[in-house]
């Protein structure tokens, strides 16, 4: 905000093509001695993980800084939830915050995952995907009419598992699993490690898509006009 030296704050920061966030995880709500990450088969202690359910919600991100505006970043990469605050920010200097030679932790392979070149594999396996025609026709529309690319996303997730999971947001559908990716949802079949992805849906609420005031966004008005029956109950 101006008046508080931050213009003087911000200088030289455009030198610099990488940068860290320090931020608080505003919408954690309680500590967790343990806790399951994403690519983890067990719980593992929160220190030795970047969960947000810390004593102190502290948490770092390293973003890309594409351009500086006055007192506006603006940054690629970014992997926190709008209105996220930001404590802190830091320049990344590659010679003394890349260390080659560190190991990977309990994602390393001698603790089970398979290399993946320079980054260790995921200890649960990869899963084959496939779509079923409806789910590829719905994710081509959204990428060709809303240029709205959830495959990549949705792919990372799915590539762990079908197991329930708060991180990954997948649980039980009946018979098959839900996955929430943002504010989609999708249903998907497992059987042994391959996954097919049969349908997508929109994660609001009737009255939300159909308000007067537009509380949902175009694009998921315009996915359900177009597959009346994909809303998550």
């Amino acid at each position: 905000m101006p008046g508080h030296g931050f213009e003087d704050a911000l200088a030289d920061i455009a030198l610099w093509d990488h940068l860290w966030l320090v931020v608080w995880f505003h919408k954690n709500v309680d500590f967790r001695p343990k806790v399951q990450p994403p690519r983890s088969d067990k719980k593992r202690g929160v220190f030795a993980t970047r969960a947000p359910y810390r004593p102190n919600p502290i948490g770092i991100s390293a973003v890309r800084l594409l351009r500086v505006a006055g007192l506006n970043l603006f940054v690629s990469g970014l992997d926190l939830l709008d209105g996220t605050p930001v404590l802190d920010l830091k320049p990344y200097v590659p010679y003394t915050d890349a260390i080659p030679d560190a190991n990977h932790g309990w994602l390393d392979a001698s603790q089970g995952a398979a290399p993946e070149g320079p980054r260790p594999g995921d200890p649960v396996g990869d899963y084959e995907i496939s779509y079923e025609a409806l789910s590829a026709a719905q994710l081509a529309f959204l990428g060709h009419e809303h240029n709205v690319d959830l495959k990549q996303r949705l792919e990372a997730a799915l590539r762990l598992g079908p197991s329930p999971h708060a991180y990954r947001r997948i649980r039980k559908d009946g018979d098959c699993y839900r996955l929430a990716v943002k504010d989609w949802r999708v249903r998907f079949a497992a059987t042994g490690r391959s996954i097919v992805v049969l349908e997508l849906k929109s994660g609001y609420r009737p009255r939300e898509l159909f308000a007067a005031d537009g509380q949902a966004p175009q694009v998921h008005r315009d996915f359900v006009a177009r597959w009346p029956r994909a809303i998550d109950p």
